[in-house]
């Protein structure tokens, strides 16, 4: 495996992600889109750690890292999902117009 054919597979995510995130009216289909992209950048990150870095575990740890502010972005994110949908009843990305209280 080469770092242009793992690159390809990064852009491939990142495309697939930014199709998802646009074409889709749900909060949580345009969240799955986000994540998607984030996977790809961060693939995109390792593989230029392993092809060309190498030995030094500098690479591993920003991959590392990046997966957890993921996660931890991604929880934050279906937390507002939740609470949109459980205060307007709505989980369509036009249904919400304004997020006043």
């Amino acid at each position: 495996m080469t770092l242009v054919t793992v690159l390809l597979v990064a852009a491939a995510l990142i495309g697939i992600g930014v199709w998802g995130a646009l074409s889709q009216q749900s909060f949580v289909m345009l969240m799955m889109g986000i994540e998607m992209m984030v996977n790809g950048a961060i693939l995109a990150g390792g593989a230029f750690w392993a092809f060309t870095g190498g030995g030094a575990p500098k690479g591993q740890v920003l991959v590392i890292v990046a997966m957890a502010v993921m996660a931890v972005e991604m929880s934050i994110g279906f937390a507002l999902v939740v609470a949109v949908y459980r205060a307007r009843q709505v989980d369509m990305t036009e249904g919400v117009s304004s997020l006043r209280g």
